[in-house]
C-alpha cells in the first residue's frame, strides 16, 4: 500500500472526501514527523511508537578502499509495532 492507497481507504472507511483524507493524511504524517524530529515520542495505544534512536559515533569500513572511517553520531526514527498490531499480524499468518 502506498500513500494514494492509503488516502482512498481512509476515505472509503471514514465517508470524508478524497481531498479531507488526503488532507488529514499529510497532516498525520507531518505531526510525527515534526515531533519525532524535535526528539519526541509518537505514541498511539493499540497501534506503535514512533521514536528516535542516537546512533553513536562507530568505526566503519569503506568497501571500496578498504580503509577505516569513522562514521558520525546520528539520530534514526524508529517504530514499535504495539502489542494489538503485533496480535493482527501474526493471527493472519496462522
Amino acid at each position: 500500500m502506498n500513500k494514494a492507497d492509503l488516502i482512498a481507504s481512509v476515505s472509503s472507511k471514514s465517508k470524508l472526501s478524497r481531498k479531507d483524507s488526503e488532507k488529514a493524511v499529510s497532516a498525520f504524517i507531518e505531526s510525527v514527523v515534526k515531533s519525532v524530529s524535535k526528539g519526541e515520542k509518537v505514541q498511539l495505544i493499540g497501534f506503535g511508537t514512533f521514536d528516535v534512536r542516537h546512533r553513536a559515533e562507530r568505526k566503519g569500513r569503506d568497501p571500496r578502499t578498504n580503509k577505516t572511517i569513522t562514521i558520525k553520531a546520528s539520530k534514526a526514527p524508529v517504530f514499535k509495532a504495539g502489542k494489538q498490531f503485533k496480535e493482527a499480524v501474526s493471527s493472519k499468518h496462522k
